[in-house]
């Protein structure tokens, strides 16, 4: 069986707002001709060139504990990227991770989902 992935679904109060900030953090923008709304009860940012489209969805009971699947997130330079987080309502819990010659910071969006930035020159 070959399957690939058409989204990455997260649940939360606020699809819109959220849908904004992973905007800001990847790039992704929304379908030009079904654009996301306030009201509406998901948003959708869609991946470029064949990636896995980013989905928002409503759901009633708030973030509990810890995710059990995350997005790592490549980006140029760590203090940057993690500014800029920040600055867009995101957070970080002051601490560096390293394993060999990588490092990378676990952050939080604006509804507490955990994901991982890493440096990369490749």
């Amino acid at each position: 069986m070959t399957a690939r992935v058409r989204n990455i679904t997260f649940d939360c109060a606020d699809p819109y707002a959220l849908a904004g900030f992973w905007s800001q953090v990847t790039g992704y923008r929304e379908d030009p001709e079904d654009g996301n709304h306030p009201d509406d009860p998901e948003a959708v940012l869609v991946g470029p060139d064949g990636q896995p489209n980013l989905l928002f969805v409503t759901v009633p009971e708030p973030k509990t504990v810890k995710n059990r699947v995350h997005l790592d997130v490549r980006i140029e330079d760590l203090e940057d990227a993690t500014e800029r987080i920040v600055a867009l309502g995101g957070s970080w819990d002051g601490f560096d991770r390293a394993l060999d010659e990588a490092r990378w910071r676990t952050l939080r969006d604006p509804e507490g989902n955990e994901f991982d930035i890493f440096e990369s020159s490749g």
